[in-house]
């Protein structure tokens, strides 16, 4: 092998190796902190899920301002990592604006939506909520005493009440006469990390008679929980699986597998399907937690009434209320 021969494999595989290293995904949090015990963990669990299984590594941040969105999209996207991923329905907005001066990046938006002809190297990825709501609803009807149950929500948007909707509705579909309390933390996303409103909130909500709160405001509805806990009434959790922060006190958790939706964008890389895809009960995209730390809460005829309104809601038997597509809500009042 000549010199010049060397030199040019060399070249080469620096280039491979820079190129491989630009094809690295990035994952963008939402407000309320990586570790969030919620959603952003749910994305961080699957980014971290990937890389095991694939040997592969990822970039991420934590968002400290709204300011910072546009940055740490600019920041990957020049870097050239392949996909970005984000979290959060805050992004789409930023995205938008991104989008089209990387046409060779690929964007997710969790949460957010992009219109895919505008955005061609977007992908939006959204959740049927409302369904996974409806059966922790069925399930907090089923536990609770008092006959009132309630809901503590994170930021006030379409997409919380989409939660809170769909409980209410699987609520009453247990029992027409529960009073359902509803209270959302705030209208900015400081409200998604303020777990001390969130526990004045659910006490106001006890105080009421509630004796089941369901929580679907990320890291505020830590303070949810640990309230429900401590003054003796049970709680839902929300996105990942929360029933061991509290064992024995919380009921369930609505599964959102954002975790999945991570790791597939990863695995997918530069070659990520783009458009608009739906997780739903059909596809396990939603669900409700049974496991050790709640197996003493959920009784064999709750869980095989929850197990038939699934399989209902799926065949189309049962429509739950979807307040994304109508901003209207009859089995609960915001």
């Amino acid at each position: 092998m000549t010199l010049m021969q060397k030199f040019l494999g060399a070249a080469a595989t620096l280039a491979l190796t820079a190129g491989a290293a630009h094809a690295d995904p990035a994952l963008i949090y939402d407000l309320g902190g990586k570790f969030d015990k919620s959603f952003n963990e749910a994305a961080f669990n699957g980014a971290t899920k990937w890389a095991e299984e694939s040997g592969g590594t990822f970039k991420d941040i934590e968002l400290q301002s709204e300011a910072q969105r546009e940055q740490a999209l600019r920041r990957f996207a020049e870097a050239g990592f392949n996909p970005v991923v984000t979290t959060g329905f805050s992004m789409s907005t930023p995205i938008a604006a991104v989008a089209a001066d990387y046409p060779d990046t690929k964007f997710v938006t969790i949460d957010g939506y992009v219109d895919p002809a505008e955005h061609p190297n977007v992908l939006s990825i959204l959740f049927a909520e409302h369904q996974g709501s409806y059966l922790v609803g069925m399930l907090a009807a089923m536990a609770s005493k008092s006959g009132t149950v309630s809901f503590v929500g994170g930021m006030d948007i379409p997409l919380i009440r989409k939660f809170a909707c769909g409980y209410a509705q699987g609520v009453k579909a247990v029992n027409p006469d529960a009073t359902i309390i509803s209270n959302m933390t705030g209208t900015t996303p400081a409200a998604w990390n303020d777990p001390v409103k969130g526990s004045e909130l659910t006490k106001a909500q006890i105080s009421q008679g509630s004796d089941v709160v369901f929580a679907a405001a990320g890291g505020t509805g830590l303070g949810v929980l640990q309230t429900a806990a401590d003054e003796g009434i049970l709680s839902i959790g929300v996105d990942s699986n929360q029933n061991y922060l509290f064992p024995g006190k919380v009921l369930t958790s609505m599964l959102k597998r954002v975790d999945v939706a991570v790791a597939e964008s990863m695995a997918a890389g530069a070659d990520l399907e783009t458009g608009v895809k739906a997780l739903t009960l059909e596809g396990n995209g939603v669900g409700y937690a049974l496991d050790d730390n709640n197996a003493s809460l959920i009784s064999a005829e709750m869980e095989a009434a929850v197990e038939e309104a699934k399989a209902k809601i799926i065949a189309g038997e049962i429509d739950v209320h979807d307040y994304s597509s109508d901003d209207s809500c009859p089995a609960i009042n915001f």
